[in-house]
């Protein structure tokens, strides 16, 4: 009996999820962006790790499976989770596709833990590069370059 009225008790405490969370819909607009280099910094400030100074760091880093994002215009950095129903969202032909391009997207934006994720239903407009300053910053951020050791 006190077996059963103990676990009664930590059953109790347990909360029971019934369902998942619902997104909020939204459309957003930005460029599609590197996680990984925007938020550890290693190439450069913010500037330097958008449009086409960070393109091919972007598609490298997209291949190897670093998730990509979305940073909107209005400043937010949107995780994107999935993109029109492809599965392999953390890397993949639609995200190489889309590297360093500014769109709109359509779709679901969930929050957790101070992060905001988003799942694309629909890329409503692609407008392609439209950041190019790679003129002031090169290919390669001179930064980025690590000095050899003496």
């Amino acid at each position: 009996m006190r077996m059963k009225t103990l676990l009664s008790g930590v059953l109790l405490s347990v909360p029971m999820v019934t369902q998942a969370a619902e997104g909020e819909r939204i459309q957003v607009t930005g460029e599609i962006i590197d996680t990984w280099c925007y938020y550890s910094g290693v190439m450069g400030g913010p500037d330097a790790v958008t449009g086409t100074a960070h393109h091919t760091c972007a598609l490298w880093c997209s291949a190897g499976g670093i998730p990509v994002g979305l940073l909107g215009e209005d400043g937010q950095v949107y995780m994107v989770l999935k993109i029109e129903g492809d599965d392999g969202s953390s890397g993949g032909d639609t995200q190489l596709r889309l590297a360093s391009h500014e769109i709109t997207a359509d779709g679901l934006l969930y929050h957790r833990d101070g992060l905001n994720y988003l799942v694309v239903e629909e890329v409503v407009a692609d407008h392609g590069i439209t950041k190019l300053n790679h003129e002031d910053y090169g290919p390669v951020p001179g930064f980025a370059i690590p000095k050899p050791k003496n």
